[in-house]
């Protein structure tokens, strides 16, 4: 009777749990994903993300999704396009973000020249600003100086969107164990030995906890602004944060995108917040593309009790060696996650 050592990648324990298992094959009331990528700017091949606009549409009837927020618009012909795939093509159940040009920043005023480009985004009908973790980790300025998110030479584009009336979907830094050495202690050792890409530990990037700052500071200097804190406030492993940035900051929103694997294994705390700010927290999946299975693994953990269940397809899941729980949330919490917020910050889908 020796004991079995096989190597982490071979390991696939059983549970042997005997848990309740609910299948949620649709949303229970109307939902808005207020996180996805349909454009081409993330795609190997630069074609659509979602080859077939009106089986997706079949797809969000079928699992009762109202809209989709699609953060993939860019700017210029770009951004026209995806106006005229989406929004234009089907009204009332797509709404696109733009981005803006950062490379801009490698001259001196950028500022302002950022600012016209998102005032000529609104005005081609853009339905938000996506901004991403490059700034932060890899925009520079013309002495190749990092661009922090509270540099104040962005002053002018943050407060332009707030003058437009449309929210920023902030993505900034990643999970904390990104930026943690990869070795035996790290969380995510499997993600980032498939994508060491993923990896922001080096002396070239800046600290976790500096990229949390100077969102914060972004955030408290700019109150008519209405930042929407992506992956669950950028910080899904510090719910008090989120929690603190909610009570302190009436413009500063959250989404779920992407960090079910966080939320789910500390459901308590998870359904606290929201039971909290119900009015602040918005659905979103991340899903590239857009998949039935795990629109209904986000139903199930938004709408049952269930305990100890998958957070993803895969086998093993990167995102985390760990099962969740469901959130069981009232309908009228739910109502206002699921699709009452968005439709409050982009009315276009309303």
């Amino acid at each position: 009777m020796c004991a079995a050592d096989p190597p982490l990648s071979r390991y696939r324990p059983v549970s042997q749990l005997r848990v309740a298992v609910h299948e949620i094959d649709r949303a229970r009331v109307p939902a808005v994903d207020a996180h996805i990528h349909l454009g081409r700017w993330l795609t190997e091949d630069g074609d659509w993300m979602v080859k077939d606009v009106p089986a997706l549409i079949g797809l969000m009837d079928e699992l009762n999704l109202r809209g989709m927020v699609n953060l993939d618009g860019r700017w210029g012909r770009e951004l026209a396009e995806n106006i005229e795939r989406y929004d234009a093509a089907h009204p009332g159940r797509f709404a696109t973000f733009c981005h803006v040009d950062w490379s801009q920043t490698a001259e001196p005023g950028f500022g302002e020249r950022l600012a016209g480009q998102l005032r000529r985004n609104v005005a081609e009908g853009a339905a938000g600003l996506k901004v991403w973790k490059d700034v932060g980790l890899r925009v520079r300025d013309d002495r190749g100086e990092l661009v922090m998110l509270d540099d104040p030479r962005l002053d002018p584009l943050w407060a332009a969107v707030g003058e437009a009336g449309i929210p920023i979907a902030l993505h900034t830094a990643d999970p904390v164990a990104f930026f943690e050495p990869i070795d035996e202690r790290n969380e995510r050792l499997e993600l980032l030995g498939a994508r060491p890409d993923w990896s922001f530990s080096g002396p070239e990037f800046p600290p976790f906890e500096r990229l949390m700052e100077a969102m914060e500071s972004m955030i408290a200097r700019h109150p008519a602004t209405t930042v929407i804190g992506v992956h669950a406030g950028c910080w899904p492993e510090n719910l008090g944060f989120a929690s603190r940035m909610l009570d302190t900051y009436p413009n500063f929103h959250v989404d779920i995108a992407a960090r079910i694997a966080e939320l789910g294994r500390q459901p308590r705390a998870t359904r606290a917040l929201m039971l909290r700010h119900p009015g602040r927290v918005l659905f979103g999946t991340d899903e590239i593309p857009p998949d039935r299975d795990v629109y209904r693994i986000h139903f199930r953990f938004m709408e049952t009790d269930d305990e100890a269940f998958a957070h993803s397809l895969d086998d093993p899941p990167l995102m985390g060696r760990w099962t969740i729980s469901g959130l069981d949330l009232p309908d009228e919490v739910l109502q206002r996650v699921y699709a009452g917020n968005a439709l409050d910050l982009v009315p276009r889908l309303a």
